[in-house]
C-alpha cells in the first residue's frame, strides 16, 4: 500500500497547479511513483472502489482519456466518458444545472475544455470534486506527469533547467507554474506575439521569488535550451486555431526542436512533448524517436499522476 496526499485535498477541486503547495505537488508525484510501482508489480490498488467518475470532452483526446478511463478502472472505480454530443451541456442546457445535476449521480467530474472559465463555473456549482483536464489556459495534469518524469529521470527537481520552446499555450502555462513551485528553472521561447499570458508569467514570477526558481520568457530558442536539462516543445497550432495555421508555420520556423538545437542542452538533456506530435514541425523525427526522448515515459505517467489525483480528490 501507498501512502497517499494528506486530506488537505479530499474533497476539492484541481483547476490550476497554483491552487496547490509545494508539498501538495510534490506529494501527488510521490504517491503516482508509488501507484506505477504497484501497477508494474501486479498489485491491486483499489482506493476508488465503487466510486464514478464523469468524464466531459468538449474537445477530442487519446492520452487524457484513455489514461483516466483506464486509471479509474484501476483504481477499482468506474468512469463515464460524456462528450457535448452525449449530454444536454451541448444543446443548451447551463452549465451550473449540468454541475448541480451530474454531483448528484457521481462520485467526481473531469472535463475538458476550450474556456477555463466554464470550468471555473462547473467547480462553482459541483460539491464533488472537479478536475481541469485541459482548457486554453492550463494543463495542470500534464505538467504534473512533465515534472514526474524529469524527476525520474534526474533524481530531482531543485535546481534543473527546464527550456519549453514555442507556443505561450496552456502546456507553457502549467509548466511555468509547476516548475516555480518545484525550485525548477523554467525559460520559455516563444516568437514575439505568442509569448505565454503576462498575468500567468506574472504569477510564475511571483511564485519563483518564494521557491528560488528561476522563469524567464524569451524570443530566443538558442537562448532558452543552453545548458538545459530537459528541452520541451508542443505544437505550433493547437485544437481550436487551425485557422492561423499557415502564419504560425511561419512565425515559429526558427522554433523547431531539432538535433542543433538540442547539442546546446547539457549532454544528457531529456526532450520531452505533451503529445500529439507534429513531426517536422515543431519537432523532427531524429530527436522524437532519439535516445534523449522520453515522450513515451511521460505519456504512460499521465496514468500515473491522475490516479493520484483522483485518489487524493475523490479518495
Amino acid at each position: 500500500m501507498v501512502t497517499t496526499t494528506a486530506n488537505s485535498l479530499k474533497g476539492k477541486h484541481l483547476l490550476s497547479l497554483s491552487e496547490l503547495s509545494t508539498e501538495e505537488i510534490t506529494q501527488l508525484i510521490d504517491v503516482a511513483i508509488g501507484l506505477k510501482k504497484m501497477q508494474k508489480q501486479g498489485e491491486l490498488h483499489p482506493y476508488l472502489k465503487g466510486k464514478t467518475l464523469a468524464m466531459i470532452f468538449e474537445k477530442s483526446s487519446t492520452r487524457t482519456r484513455v489514461s483516466f478511463e483506464v486509471g479509474m478502472n484501476q483504481l477499482g472505480g468506474h468512469a463515464l466518458f460524456l462528450s457535448r454530443n452525449d449530454i444536454q451541456l451541448g444543446r443548451g442546457e447551463t452549465v451550473p444545472d449540468t454541475a448541480k445535476t451530474l454531483s448528484r449521480y457521481v462520485d467526481g467530474i473531469m472535463i475538458r475544455a476550450y474556456e477555463h472559465k466554464a470550468v471555473e463555473e462547473l467547480a462553482a456549482n459541483s460539491s464533488v470534486p472537479v478536475i481541469n483536464a485541459l482548457t486554453d489556459d492550463f494543463h495542470p495534469c500534464q505538467a504534473l506527469a512533465d515534472l514526474m518524469t524529469l524527476y525520474e529521470v534526474k533524481g530531482t527537481l531543485v535546481g534543473q533547467k527546464l527550456a519549453y520552446v514555442g507556443d505561450g499555450n496552456n502546456v507553457a502555462h502549467s509548466l511555468m507554474i509547476a516548475c516555480a513551485k518545484l525550485g525548477v528553472h523554467c525559460s520559455i521561447a516563444s516568437p514575439e506575439g505568442y509569448e505565454p499570458k503576462k498575468e500567468i508569467t506574472e504569477l510564475a514570477l511571483k511564485i519563483a521569488k518564494e521557491t528560488g526558481a528561476h522563469v524567464e520568457v524569451l524570443n530566443d530558442p538558442l537562448a532558452a535550451v543552453s545548458g538545459a536539462d530537459a528541452v520541451y516543445t508542443d505544437v505550433w497550432t493547437s485544437m481550436g486555431w487551425e485557422d492561423e495555421k499557415e502564419v504560425r508555420l511561419q512565425a515559429f520556423k526558427a522554433f523547431q526542436v531539432n538535433s542543433k538545437l538540442m547539442s546546446l542542452a547539457k549532454n544528457d538533456a531529456i526532450f520531452l512533448h505533451c503529445l500529439p506530435a507534429k513531426r517536422g514541425e515543431e519537432v523532427t523525427t531524429d530527436v522524437i524517436d532519439g535516445p534523449q526522448s522520453y515522450v513515451f515515459d511521460e505519456a504512460e505517467n499521465r496514468l500515473h499522476v491522475q490516479k493520484a489525483l483522483m485518489v487524493a480528490l475523490m479518495g
